[in-house]
């Protein structure tokens, strides 16, 4: 089993704050009055800090510990023995280092038939993601090695290594039928420890020599090391990329989804791989009522003018343990309107906190849900964004070939 500690210092991303820097308010046809765009800035409350910090909030940590996973046989329980023991270190709170150990798959291309998605395959070289959003609807997918939805799964990754390899016998199988490979459709193929490992760019490569039409989502300006092989496969019609911004105010990110690119180092992916010839979707998602639903348009608007050519929007999604997770990070770091928020989200699921419906998990129901779809559908038609990029060519793949392989002289 390989593992390793990643250093938190080198994995933490410290962004520059300019002095005065405010969020960005709400975008609307009619201007609003000052006192009317106050309500829609995140402001961070220093008492509310303190108060999530005390719960166990980490530095540079989307959750705390997180909920007892569905499969865990014990739970471990903090409690003050009268001798300091159950009081928070100072230490405990900064540092949690982040360990990769090797996920030794026997496949890597995974198939699915839900009629929500727009893809019927993927490849997810990691299990975990050190971004840490706290809505991230892959957390419970941790619970099923008896890890919990929470911190583990930021900081216990697990990893692929040989994934290139796996991908190249199951495209080299007797039959096989070609369609997009899915990439970050689990967890982020860009997150931090891509920088180190690369396994996503070896995945690109296998497809780059196959001709395999792939499409990528992320949140990452990580992309962009391997923007010079997806121009390259892109003049054949083979990869398109989805940009996943969810705010464009910077301090409701950083509480979030703390080791994501900022979101303006987001757009500028989409401004460089618009220029590169790469068609992007901007990814309004998740919209939570409440906290982040009143950036849509000017999500949109913004994408646009990097040169986004399509848009997509989901609203937010708490499936399993991530209702829990998401509940706390929200009553500790915006206790003064938690309550409203999840009324609004259980309002979008048939009064329930997730319906796992399909049709309606993805779109949401109710008048709220409709009139965020409205508002979208608008919001696109005024920026002339579409719904859908162009397919991909299929027709250009060949089988990946065995050291040695001579049957292409024949």
């Amino acid at each position: 089993m390989k593992q390793r500690e990643i250093s938190e210092v080198a994995r933490t991303a410290v962004a520059p704050v300019r002095a005065g820097t405010q969020a960005i308010p709400c975008a609307s046809t009619v201007a609003m009055k000052s006192t009317q765009a106050d309500r829609y800035r995140h402001r961070i409350d220093r008492a509310h800090a303190e108060a999530a910090k005390a719960k166990g909030y980490r530095k540079g940590r989307g959750t705390a510990e997180g909920p007892k996973g569905r499969f865990e046989l014990t739970e471990q329980v903090a409690f003050d023995d009268g001798w300091g023991s159950g009081q928070t270190r100072f230490e405990d709170l900064v540092q949690r280092p982040t360990t990769v150990s090797e996920d030794q798959a026997r496949s890597v291309l995974t198939f699915n038939e839900s009629p929500d998605l727009g893809f019927d395959r993927s490849v997810n070289p990691y299990r975990g993601c050190e971004h840490g959003c706290t809505y991230c609807y892959a957390r419970p997918t941790h619970t099923f090695m008896g890890l919990s939805a929470g911190l583990d799964f930021e900081t216990k990754l697990f990893a692929k290594y040989d994934v290139a390899r796996l991908l190249e016998d199951a495209l080299r199988k007797p039959g096989y039928e070609v369609a997009p490979i899915a990439l970050g459709t689990n967890t982020d193929p860009y997150q931090p420890i891509e920088r180190e490992l690369k396994l996503t760019s070896m995945i690109l490569a296998v497809l780059d020599r196959c001709n395999h039409p792939v499409t990528i989502v992320t949140k990452s300006a990580g992309i962009l090391r391997d923007v010079d092989r997806l121009t390259d496969m892109a003049k054949r019609g083979l990869v398109q990329v989805g940009l996943s911004i969810t705010t464009l105010d910077s301090g409701l990110s950083r509480l979030m989804e703390p080791r994501c690119s900022t979101p303006e180092r987001r757009l500028d992916a989409i401004g460089h791989l618009s220029k590169a010839g790469i068609p992007v979707r901007v990814m309004a998602s998740p919209m939570i009522p409440g906290l982040n639903d009143c950036e849509l348009e000017s999500i949109l608007s913004a994408a646009r003018q990097r040169g986004a050519r399509a848009a997509s929007m989901i609203p937010l999604r708490l499936p399993l343990e991530v209702k829990d997770v998401f509940i706390d990070w929200l009553e500790a770091n915006f206790p003064d309107r938690a309550k409203r928020i999840m009324k609004q989200v259980t309002s979008m699921h048939g009064g329930q906190i997730y319906r796992a419906t399909f049709g309606d998990r993805m779109r949401g129901t109710g008048p709220l849900a409709h009139i965020l779809r409205q508002r979208f559908e608008v919001a696109c038609a005024r920026n002339g964004l579409s719904e859908h990029l162009r397919p991909l060519e299929t027709s250009l793949f060949s089988p990946p070939q065995r050291a040695g392989d001579q049957l292409s002289l024949l």
